[in-house]
């Protein structure tokens, strides 16, 4: 048996019409075509499905047992049609959206909240990481965008500029240098600097400051997270410098904040997306979003501006 979901329908309407007369009204098909479609199902079963007199029609045994499979293919047939509808539509789905851990803890939690009471069929979820596993995940297909610092992307992917943060020392309380409006590079490098690990995207950009002020004093001590960090500086073992959106997961420790740095560091981050793919209509969604936030200048955390 392979019934089609037009001849189900149209036993549905007649089994519900009670009158071949009325179900083709209802179809807008000629009566003579709905009687052969009802026909030719009943061969197919091999069973009669109504009994029929000169004004109406009424189920049999089997054909009742039909309607109720008829209705559960149908009305499943229905559900899924709208699913897809809204999918396609963006109304519904799962973006996943790799990122950094400080732009995943600190930027998106207002993003996706906004996110979410516009578009409350569509989940998210995120992937934090360090610079280089975010495009990583881009290219196993395991995300839909990410958002990271630009440097190094392959060809596939492309970025587009979506927020910078500043750089901040970061202090022990009561330190010297916390009493200062400005702190330059060479200074921290003295106070003794402590690093992220190189797998951090933050310490390419440490590096090349201190380079640019001309310090060639070594780190005093290196640690791969940034609570990590946080806790040294806490003890008073040196001083560090991170951008604001990672300066927001230190404040556990109680350091010296606000310190601008000398010269001038700034982290750009992307909005990364495959480059010759068309991405989910979810995922588009959440990049019309983003793409909207950004050119109404919708308020970001102290020290991070739109690029």
């Amino acid at each position: 048996m392979d019934l089609s979901l037009r001849q189900l329908s149209a036993f549905v309407a007649v089994a519900r019409c009670g009158s071949f007369t009325a179900a083709a009204q209802e179809r807008h098909i000629a009566q003579s075509s709905l009687s052969r479609t009802v026909a030719e199902i009943e061969r197919l079963l091999g069973a009669k499905l109504f009994q029929r007199d000169t004004r109406n029609v009424q189920l049999t045994p089997e054909g009742a047992e039909l309607l109720d499979v008829a209705e559960d293919i149908l009305a499943a047939h229905r559900a899924g049609m709208t699913r897809m509808a809204r999918f396609v539509s963006g109304e519904r789905g799962v973006v996943t959206v790799a990122t950094l851990p400080s732009v995943a803890a600190v930027l998106l939690p207002t993003v996706i909240a906004t996110f979410r009471a516009h578009r409350p069929g569509i989940g998210v979820r995120i992937i934090d990481t360090h610079a280089g596993s975010v495009v990583d995940r881009m290219a196993d297909g395991e995300a839909d965008l990410a958002i990271t610092i630009p440097d190094g992307l392959p060809e596939w992917l492309s970025g587009r500029p979506l927020v910078r943060d500043r750089f901040h020392a970061v202090l022990p309380a009561g330190h010297p240098l916390a009493a200062r409006s400005t702190v330059g590079w060479d200074e921290l490098a003295e106070a003794g600097f402590i690093a992220l690990g190189p797998e951090s995207s933050v310490r390419s950009f440490t590096d090349a400051a201190l380079a640019e002020a001309g310090s060639r004093t070594p780190s005093a001590a290196e640690a791969r997270n940034v609570a990590a960090v946080a806790g040294l500086v806490r003890a008073g073992l040196g001083v560090s410098a991170v951008p604001a959106l990672v300066r927001t997961l230190m404040s556990f420790a109680e350091l010296a904040d606000g310190v601008a740095v000398e010269p001038v560091a700034e982290r750009r981050l992307d909005l990364v997306l495959p480059a010759r793919r068309r991405i989910a209509p979810a995922a588009r969604r959440f990049v019309e979003l983003l793409a909207e936030l950004r050119a109404t200048g919708h308020p970001l955390p102290d020290g991070v501006e739109w690029a």
